[in-house]
């Protein structure tokens, strides 16, 4: 069967009543209401246990009208609503219509009340009115046998105990219900907002983690086939076979670059692509770094104490090889000109993952954190993420350090 157009709107998977177009429940309720009152007045007149009544008549149909068409502003003034559909179910059992699903219309606009905050508004309302109700049909009812007719502009019954008790106990359950509604919902939207906000913190956290990655990736390649550049056009007419040897690094460094950026870039894949096959970055490839920064013409100085490979966790081992990485970047652009002697020194023990690079250059004392470069605050997120200690500055003597602790028994940090 084919849906109409009208009403798909509110039928698709996991759209929630609140949700739907304002016009759907009183749409449905207002069929539901006229449909069930014409059911209830064949019962009354003609079933089992009939009782008198009052034929429904064009200001009944009106009555159920006027009230499913008041919860069209059920949302925007919950209020009014209530009592514009309080007063048309008063006005219709006044007039002793057949008792049916008219009490549907001011179950709605009582939970709208509710919902949208006006709680007391909603109980107090209730009860007053239920009470002042059965006052006054007390002093206007007639005798149950009596219900619906005569000349009477109100041919109300006058009620019984065990009606009021009935109806009490009707109006608690409709109140009571309203509040469990009300909880649900708003549970449902601070689930909701609790869910945005890790998305939001998540989403945050991996654009970081990523624009971390491009840059110490970048930076350290680009700036090594900048130094290497150089040197090519430095000596392409005097020492051709040294040139051979400066773009051959270049070649390795935009190589290497390449394959690192496809590493990091592969999180943003589609759902079935293939995965990078290039191991991770890590220590296990700090040969390789060191052999690139000597090949763009620093002299480094390494000394190495690990662990046995995959003892470390991968998160600090991708810190470390980045902060290394890093430092070796910042010495090629900004050690000066002139020989550069770097020592690196990465060891372990039962505080952590030790590393510490320092040179001798004669370029800036420091590199200020607001010129448009991001490294030394990237490695300061890094050691700072897995909960460890970041220091950098000159060192005495002359040249640069960068130093940084990092934990190994942080692994919920990495995860995170």
């Amino acid at each position: 069967m084919t849906v109409p157009t009208a009403f798909r709107p509110f039928l698709q998977p996991g759209l929630r009543p609140r949700d739907w177009p304002v016009w759907i429940v009183p749409l449905l309720a207002g069929a539901f209401v006229v449909a069930g009152s014409l059911g209830a007045q064949r019962n009354a007149l003609e079933g089992p246990h009939a009782y008198p009544t009052t034929r429904l008549d064009a200001a009944a149909i009106g009555l159920l009208v006027a009230g499913a068409a008041a919860l069209l502003a059920r949302r925007r003034l919950p209020v009014p609503t209530a009592l514009t559909v309080g007063a048309v179910v008063v006005l219709y059992l006044l007039r002793a219509y057949p008792y049916g699903p008219v009490f549907l219309l001011l179950f709605v606009a009582v939970l709208a009340l509710v919902v949208a905050g006006h709680r007391i508004s909603a109980w107090v309302g209730t009860l007053t009115g239920f009470f002042g109700y059965c006052t006054l049909t007390w002093f206007i009812g007639v005798p149950a046998e009596l219900r619906g007719t005569g000349d009477r502009l109100f041919p109300v019954e006058r009620p019984t105990a065990a009606g009021a008790v009935i109806g009490l106990l009707a109006v608690l359950v409709a109140l009571t219900g309203s509040e469990l509604v009300r909880i649900s919902a708003e549970r449902a939207a601070e689930a909701e907002s609790r869910r945005r906000e890790r998305e939001r913190r998540r989403a945050s956290e991996e654009r970081l983690r990523i624009a971390r990655e491009l840059h110490d990736v970048l930076a350290h390649n680009i700036s090594m086939i900048n130094v290497q550049a150089g040197v090519a056009l430095h000596l392409i007419d005097e020492r051709p076979e040294q040139a051979r040897t400066a773009l051959a690094a270049i070649k390795t460094a935009s190589k290497e670059a390449l394959a690192e950026m496809r590493q990091v870039i592969g999180v943003l894949r589609q759902q079935g692509e293939t995965a990078p096959r290039s191991p991770a970055a890590g220590l296990d490839r700090l040969p390789e770094l060191l052999d690139r920064a000597r090949a763009a013409g620093l002299t480094v100085h390494a000394e190495v104490d690990l662990p046995e490979p995959g003892a470390l966790p991968a998160g600090t081992g991708l810190a470390a090889f980045r902060i290394v990485q890093e430092s070796l970047t910042n010495v090629a652009r900004h050690a000066g000109p002139g020989p550069v002697t770097v020592w690196v020194r990465v060891s372990c023990d039962e505080r952590g993952v030790s590393v510490r690079v320092d040179d001798d250059g004669r370029g800036a004392a420091l590199l200020p954190e607001d010129s448009g470069g991001s490294g030394l605050t990237g490695m300061r997120e890094r050691a700072a993420a897995l909960g460890g200690e970041f220091t950098a500055g000159p060192r005495p003597g002359g040249g640069f350090r960068v130093a940084a602790l990092l934990p190994v028994g942080r692994r919920g940090a990495e995860e995170r």
